[in-house]
């Protein structure tokens, strides 16, 4: 496949920066023509298909694996098990860095968990590759599977999510609970759930020598080649990764996992180029997923309405070989101005594969739990839950006292309220229906995401004929960041989009960190952005020292980059094209490299945060308890917006998801086996065209210089948090049941009316 360079014109006509302009995606054609090559679809010479086959229990080990009968298939080549691998330089099980984690890859005959990897065939066709699996028929020594939040005695980690501290506490707590004239007590659960992007995880690997090419979704090619050298002994110069496109990824994608690692290895095992696919059940197990909680939020005010304490505990899971602790409770850190607040963990080990980063991790989970409680708070106290948040959220963030763009937040929350007509809303539950019936309910809840921010380095070039070139190895998954880094780096170099290369998804090409933590835009735009601004001034240099340029005597006053020109600040009048500038030099091109990472003194100084606010509508049938959102209004405040059409896009999926988690989405585990009962796209339910209601998004106008160059924000994570809670709050006020349990049931709503 050659290396993706995305150059063809936009179909849009531009006023003004690129940046702003609601452009299409670059790579829609190819995705909709079927020519985006995604790894799976790479077929090299000579490629050879494997297959994983899985533990069927959750705790145990494997005793026999019928090898013999699985290699006399027709088309088998070869059965890869714990005693039959090639030998990795390092074992697994060393954690060498924060971002490391324990995968399974045949070192042992234990098994941890249902769905574990145990043998891989490796045959001619995909046909003999999985019925050779089948083959294998495993038997197993089985011990009794520890599974859910009370499978044993619980602990407290050192840690949750990215080493945050397990316990944050600011006044007592105590005390503001007891002076509270109205309290609430309240526990919310949250199930485990599993990523299940569009495209599941693939790898194609080919050895050549000790060169390793690789085809695989990745949201890190740097972290994936780093572990991928460490794992193999060879120098990184020696592995190249393509990922140009992903379908989906939502966290699972981000940190190298086992199966595509049992890909590399049984390439090198038969010495033939192999692919190894996940099947959908094959995801539920070693690649990640959200693990399930048990929330307790206790919330104090006063007789005005006014918090006067919120403790909140979160119960999660990890697995029983490795550490990965949903952050909660942390979601309580940066919303409403308790003077007392304490967040804490503790958590049980199961039988499970390791909970990792899922779309919102912590966020998404404490967020449903808070604003749900905030929401019985708002109805003990008698107060309008729009009206009570507005008296309650934070002016600053309450745990570190650093300010944030709180203005941005009063600005969600009252062009979201007007655009849903919240002001027209009965206090009372179960006061409106509609024209069959049904009973209608409202609900809102406040979403909030940090803004945060990785290390990234691009490199830019202006070429003789006066176009440019921005290279940085950025990811795509499915979010449009093809189009708005593009963007970016149209702007930085000062021409139009269509005169500009944008390479990436390439591990041969500048770093750009990570595609997490809706931080992508702001890490690869900061460092392309840098690269640009260094390639301009390096083509100023040459212009301004030159006696032959108009701009010649310039570099005092200083000069503008514009569609294709350097022209003087001082006198606009005076200019010339990059193309006669770098002919005049005699060079073929200028190139800078440019990075982009945190300032840490704003971060010392400041709490940066996306915000917003999102109002629901549902309609519950009174006698069934069927429960369909009608309706869903959310406003953002996400910093300078690059690309409106993208941003629309992903929070549509932001809101939609919180819907999800509301109404649809668990992992439902078989308590004596520990396996997985709904390992599928039939029966773990997701929302499909029928289930999401006409969705509105407001960007809310924001101006934060703090967070970076460009004053970006995330929006990939942050429709969830508002999301989920609005629609369980609009499901208790149309029915008066309060689901504390999620997703919510039919049969909730019934037997407690």
């Amino acid at each position: 496949m050659p290396e993706l360079n995305l150059t063809s014109a936009p179909a849009h006509l531009r006023h003004g920066s690129n940046i702003g302009q609601p452009l299409i995606r670059r790579d829609g054609v190819l995705k909709v023509t079927g020519q985006a090559t995604y790894a799976a679809d790479n077929h090299p010479p000579g490629m050879l298909f494997a297959v994983i086959a899985v533990a069927g229990i959750a705790h145990g080990r494997v005793t026999s694996l019928d090898v013999a009968a699985a290699k006399r298939h027709p088309g088998v080549v070869d059965v890869m098990t714990p005693d039959h691998k090639p030998q990795l330089a390092i074992d697994p099980e060393i954690k060498t860095n924060p971002f490391v984690f324990r995968m399974e890859v045949l070192q042992s005959n234990e098994v941890r968990y249902a769905n574990q990897p145990i043998a891989v065939v490796i045959a001619e066709t995909l046909e003999a590759a999985t019925e050779g699996a089948v083959l294998l028929a495993p038997r197993y020594e089985t011990l009794p599977a520890l599974v859910g939040l009370d499978a044993g005695e619980s602990y407290v980690p050192p840690v949750v999510g990215v080493g945050n501290p397990t316990e944050n506490h600011r006044g007592d707590v105590e005390a503001g609970l007891a002076s509270a004239e109205k309290q609430i007590d309240a526990t919310y659960e949250t199930p485990p759930q599993y990523h299940n992007a569009m495209e599941p995880h693939a790898i194609v690997a080919h050895w050549d020598g000790d060169n390793l090419q690789i085809d695989m979704p990745t949201q890190g090619l740097m972290l994936s080649l780093a572990r991928v050298a460490e794992l193999f002994g060879i120098a990184h110069d020696k592995i190249h990764i393509r990922s140009p496109f992903l379908g989906g990824g939502f966290g699972s994608k981000g940190l190298m996992a086992g199966p595509p690692v049992l890909g590399i290895m049984a390439a090198k095992l038969v010495g033939k180029p192999v692919k190894l696919v996940l099947r959908r059940e094959q995801m539920y197990g070693p690649v990640g997923h959200r693990a399930p909680t048990r929330q307790r939020l206790r919330i104090g005010a006063d007789g005005e309405g006014r918090l006067t304490a919120l403790d909140h505990h979160a119960r999660t899971v990890s697995s029983t070989f490795d550490d990965f602790y949903e952050p909660a409770a942390d979601a309580s850190h940066t919303l409403y101005a308790a003077p007392a607040i304490r967040t804490s963990h503790d958590a049980v080990r199961v039988n499970t594969g390791t909970p990792l980063f899922m779309r919102a991790p912590g966020e998404a989970t404490g967020s449903i739990a808070l604003e749900s409680a905030i929401d019985e708070m708002a109805w003990a106290c008698g107060i309008d839950p729009l009206a009570f948040r507005l008296k309650n959220y934070a002016e600053i963030e309450p745990i570190t006292g650093k300010p944030f763009s709180s203005k941005a937040l009063r600005a969600c929350y009252d062009q979201g309220a007007s655009r849903f007509g919240w002001a027209k809303r009965p206090l009372q539950p179960r006061q409106m229906r509609d024209d069959a019936g049904l009973l209608v309910g409202w609900g809102m809840g406040t979403a909030t995401f940090p803004a945060l921010m990785f290390q990234a380095e691009a490199r830019a070039a202006i070429r003789r004929d006066g176009s440019g070139v921005m290279e940085i190895g950025a990811h795509d998954m499915g979010q449009g960041a093809w189009t708005a880094l593009a963007q970016i780096a149209a702007d930085a170099v000062g021409l139009d989009i269509d005169r500009v290369a944008f390479k990436a998804g390439t591990s041969d090409l500048p770093d750009a960190g990570i595609a997490g933590g809706s931080a992508h835009t702001a890490t690869a735009g900061a460092a392309i952005h840098s690269a640009g601004a260094a390639v301009i001034a390096k083509l100023a240099d040459l212009a301004t020292g030159d006696e032959r340029s108009p701009l010649f005597g310039a570099g005092n006053t200083g000069v503008i980059a514009r569609d294709g020109r350097l022209i003087r600040r001082d006198d606009e009048s005076r200019g010339e094209s990059y193309a006669e500038i770098l002919a005049r030099a005699g060079v073929a091109e200028v190139e800078a490299r440019g990075t982009g990472a945190p300032n840490p003194a704003a971060m010392q100084e400041y709490a940066m945060h996306a915000h917003g606010a999102v109002f629901a509508e549902v309609k519950v049938d009174p006698e069934l308890g069927q429960v369909r959102v009608s309706r869903m209004v959310g406003a953002f405040a996400a910093g300078r917006i690059v690309n409106p059409r993208m941003v629309q896009s992903q929070l549509f999926g932001g809101m939609i998801w919180g819907l999800s988690f509301a109404l649809h989405e668990e992992a439902v585990t078989d308590k004596r086996s520990g396996r997985i009962m709904n390992a599928d796209l039939g029966e773990y339910h997701v929302p499909v065209n029928a289930d999401v209601p006409p969705l509105d998004v407001i960007t809310v106008e924001e101006h934060d210089p703090h967070v970076n160059a460009l004053g970006i924000k995330g929006v990939g994570e942050i429709g969830i948090t508002g999301s989920a809670g609005a629609v369980a709050n609009a499901v208790w006020h149309a029915t008066g049941v309060r689901v504390r349990k999620f997703p919510i049931r039919i049969e909730e709503l019934l037997t407690q009316r």
